[in-house]
């Protein structure tokens, strides 16, 4: 089966690509470095020829609340009108665990904007919706810190690895579309504040986490469950020991 993911190259991207190939797909690793392009439109045409799923897995260059909207809509627009014509029969898009529920957050609004163009796109789809990657803890912390105090809300918290996030979203991809979303979360569930406070510990990082339910995350108020799957959820198999393990001692 011809495959193609948008963001082919990225953190999410390069290991679900290696995780479809080594399924014995066919697998196109899209992105602007080889000439596929979905903000521009370049090469989506001749990349999706015979191509029977879609994965878009690309992330904006900038945070910035303008910018990024108008990366996740004109990306997806143009995606499904390339899709649409190359009959694609299946789109699977990662996007994000409460996103509609922090308004605040202008990247948050990006991603469900883009979810709304995906079904009013006609095209099957599956989204997949996944918790923060802990590979993003330090930004996180960082994010939050003022001088050697990290100021965080004790909403729930439930980070996945992005090894985590990959597998799922390759079984996702070989399945029926479900048009309708899959929320996907890390096996560990507790406090923001402790989360990270256990990161920075094991990293060595001496910044101090101090809870505050008035700190907010990139803008957004974090409530008790702002952050976390209020239903069910397909759940990774890799804690944060053993992912700061991991990442101590890569293979």
């Amino acid at each position: 089966m011809k495959i193609v993911v948008i963001g082919g190259t990225g953190l999410i991207g390069s290991k679900a690509v290696s995780i479809l190939r080594n399924g014995g797909h066919d697998v196109v690793a899209a992105s602007p470095r080889n000439g596929i392009n979905a903000v521009t439109g370049e090469g989506l045409k001749g990349a999706l020829v015979g191509a029977e799923v879609v994965v878009d897995l690309a992330n904006s260059p900038s945070f910035e609340n303008e910018a990024v909207l108008a990366f996740f809509e004109t990306s997806g627009r143009n995606l499904a009108a390339a899709e649409t014509a190359a009959t694609v029969r299946h789109h699977v898009a990662l996007s994000i665990v409460g996103a509609e529920r922090t308004p605040e957050n202008g990247y948050f609004c990006a991603k469900v904007a883009q979810e709304k163009l995906i079904e009013a796109s006609g095209i099957p789809y599956t989204i997949v919706r996944a918790t923060q990657f802990m590979e993003f803890l330090g930004t996180i912390a960082d994010s939050s810190a003022d001088g050697n105090v990290v100021r965080l809300a004790p909403g729930l918290f439930q980070p996945i690895a992005a090894d985590d996030v990959a597998a799922l979203v390759a079984e996702v991809t070989l399945a029926p579309p479900r048009n309708g979303t899959v929320d996907i979360a890390g096996p560990e569930r507790a406090p923001f504040d402790e989360i990270v406070a256990r990161y920075l510990k094991a990293v060595g990082d001496p910044r101090q986490v101090v809870r505050d339910p008035e700190a907010r995350y990139w803008g957004g108020r974090v409530e008790e469950f702002s952050l976390v799957p209020l239903g069910e959820a397909r759940l990774g198999r890799i804690g944060l020991d053993e992912w700061l393990r991991r990442s101590r001692n890569p293979a």
